[in-house]
């Protein structure tokens, strides 16, 4: 389970920045598509602390959510 609050937090964090990115860049159509990515997410990874309790799961969820900001850097850079 704690893989799965990894990529969550991995894929939460990654379309915060690029939804960030959406806004700044005037990108209208992406917002709502994005919006709902992140609320799956979201509710994943809260839903996944509500069960474990926040002990632990701070370790998979932290390097997720690092990881997936510089991933969407990374990403944003190459392509845009």
């Amino acid at each position: 389970m704690f893989f799965l609050a990894f990529v969550a937090s991995f894929v939460f964090v990654g379309l915060k920045a690029a939804q960030q990115l959406n806004v700044v860049h005037d990108k209208v159509w992406w917002v709502v598509p994005v919006s709902f990515g992140m609320a799956v997410c979201e509710v994943f990874v809260i839903a996944n602390v509500a069960r474990l309790g926040w002990g632990w799961i701070i370790l998979p969820v932290g390097f997720g959510s690092g990881l997936g900001c510089l991933f969407a850097m990374l990403i944003h850079r190459r392509y845009r």
